[in-house]
């Protein structure tokens, strides 16, 4: 009689597709919350924030500042 207990044969046939069957529709369905997280925490705020900016926002007013600070070359303050 034989009292040793053998080990059970490790199921490698098969094992990359058993475990991607597991694993690819867990990976796919984190990857869509990760992107609609980021949709909704990151870029959607962002869209907001410029659209506030350039509602009030005065290009010839800050072109006017920025010729009065000297910052263009081409173009001389008022006062000079």
């Amino acid at each position: 009689m034989k009292s040793t207990m053998s080990l059970a044969k490790p199921a490698m046939r098969g094992l990359l597709a058993k475990r991607l069957r597991f694993h690819l529709p867990i990976a796919f369905g984190l990857s869509l919350v990760a992107a609609a997280a980021f949709k909704f925490a990151v870029t959607e705020p962002r869209k907001q924030a410029y659209a506030d900016f350039y509602k009030h926002y005065d290009s010839t007013k800050e072109f006017n500042a920025m010729r009065e600070a000297g910052v263009f070359e081409s173009v001389r303050p008022t006062g000079k």
